[in-house]
């Protein structure tokens, strides 16, 4: 284990995080309030040690794989433990649990919250919270890649343990590159989404944080009824851009590079849209008689869809009150998730996919024992080792699942709110239903669960493996 460059790179992260804690801090000079002091401390405590812990560089810069699930991993924990000081010194989240949840929250995209009434934060309270959504869509550690020279070739193992999808690969030959492309394709639709609410007659401030919890897909709200406040324009911007971001990023790059027949013959995008076309037709037809006209029912079932879908947790209406049927096609769109290589939390598309194309192979097998077939994926053949990587993951899900619905029990919450709770955030969506539903909050949970949904954040954001990795003793031998 190499653990110099393991502290090498977090005391980067906390470097980059120090930079973007002076954005509260100047959110809280435009606004005269007095809370960005907090903000103001943290970003030169962060600064300070990363100053002292880069002085020295590392003097091997290689990594492999299992310093690269380490280093994800603890990069997104002290990310949080630094990034909720700020709640709670400036006394707006007075219990350090509370605030953990929900810069945890925040970081990971998932949107869950323990706040009661968002409303009662200052605005550079309200910023942080959600510009957390956006650092952590795309990811710290990708972004560090972006900007600050790593170790050279290894840092691919960086990219593979922080980014979402059962594969990543290069989009150009060089890492940085890759990086740097792929940021520079998620602020770009950012802006262009903030300039479009703008235009809409949004207030700066809500465009701005609105945008990152779109772009990001969080969800955190700056209003406590999230988006239901805003015209239909504006959560009609909201729908396209939720569904935009939760597309693979290559999709977009191949669009760069002028190949777009390639782009929309992507067979995981595909699918992905024609999920949600399938999710929203049923939910209508089912839900129709909870909305005045049928455009309206179109408009707020759509948003849901997409919300859910993408893992965002925005929320236009109460969807717990929709009909038993429609509320369980949420709950299906909660474990399928966006695309692999998107913004998006989940299982992701394209496991589904896989998952229903070896279990058709299966059946083919079962009835004509001498046939040699293969699964498939964008037109390629699957190699053994992708399938095993894919089976490995959804049974790890399935006992952290397990297990945290075990520890969720003891609250002693129905089944629904206990199950939902648990989607909710090791899928990374926000609002679950019953207790903590859309309308609902975390807040009345013990600290016990709260620790148990915080590392089910962790674990759905960084893909289950980089957070179990800690509990190995044999990580940590040299």
């Amino acid at each position: 284990m190499n653990y110099s460059i393991i502290r090498f790179i977090l005391c980067r992260v906390l470097e980059v995080e120090g930079v973007f804690l002076a954005l509260p801090c100047l959110t809280a000079l435009i606004y005269r309030e007095k809370s960005g002091w907090a903000f103001a401390a943290v970003c030169a405590l962060c600064l300070a040690l990363g100053f002292v812990g880069t002085r020295k560089k590392p003097k091997s810069q290689v990594f492999y794989a299992r310093e690269g699930f380490v280093t994800v991993s603890l990069s997104w924990i002290v990310l949080s433990l630094v990034g909720a000081l700020p709640f709670t010194l400036c006394g707006e989240i007075p219990s350090y649990t509370d605030a953990l949840f929900e810069v945890i929250s925040g970081f990971t995209t998932t949107g869950a919250s323990i706040l009661p009434e968002v409303e009662s934060l200052s605005r550079c309270s309200l910023f942080w919270r959600s510009f957390t959504h956006w650092l952590g869509g795309m990811g710290v550690l990708v972004f560090v890649m972006a900007v600050l020279p790593l170790a050279g070739g290894y840092n691919m193992h960086l990219m593979r343990a922080e980014s979402p999808g059962p594969s990543v690969g290069k989009l150009v030959p060089r890492v940085k590159h890759t990086a740097q492309l792929l940021y520079g394709i998620y602020l770009a639709l950012t802006m262009v989404q903030i300039i479009l609410l703008l235009l809409s007659g949004m207030a700066p401030f809500d465009a701005f944080t609105m945008s990152f919890g779109t772009a990001g897909t969080g969800g955190f709200g700056v209003l406590n009824d999230s988006a239901a406040s805003y015209t239909m324009f504006q959560q009609g911007v909201l729908t396209v851009f939720m569904i935009l971001f939760g597309i693979n990023f290559n999709v977009y790059y191949l669009f760069l590079i002028m190949k777009p027949k390639q782009a929309l013959c992507c067979e995981e995008m595909r699918t992905y849209l024609g999920i949600i076309a399938a999710a929203v037709l049923l939910i209508v037809w089912n839900a129709r008689d909870s909305f005045a006209t049928l455009l309206e029912a179109f408009h707020h079932v759509a948003f849901q869809v997409a919300s859910i879908i993408t893992t965002t947790g925005f929320s236009t209406v109460n969807f717990d009150l929709w009909p038993q049927l429609s509320k369980t096609v949420l709950v299906i769109l909660m474990f399928i998730g966006a695309c692999a290589g998107s913004t998006g939390g989940g299982i992701k598309v394209s496991r589904c996919l896989v998952l229903c194309k070896s279990v058709r192979k299966e059946l083919r097998s079962a009835m004509h024992p001498r046939s040699v077939g293969r699964v498939r994926l964008e037109g390629r053949a699957l190699e053994p080792e992708v399938l095993h990587s894919i089976e490995r993951f959804f049974a790890a899900y399935m006992i952290v699942f397990a297990a945290s619905m075990l520890v969720i029990s003891l609250e002693n919450m129905d089944f629904g709110s206990s199950f939902t709770a648990v989607a909710a955030t090791l899928n990374n969506i926000g609002p679950g239903l019953g207790a903590v539903g859309p309308m609902e909050n975390f807040g009345g949970l013990s600290a016990l669960s709260k620790y148990v949904l915080m590392f089910d954040m962790l674990a759905g954001r960084l893909e289950i493996f980089p957070m179990l990795v800690l509990f190995m003793p044999a990580t940590w031998r040299k």
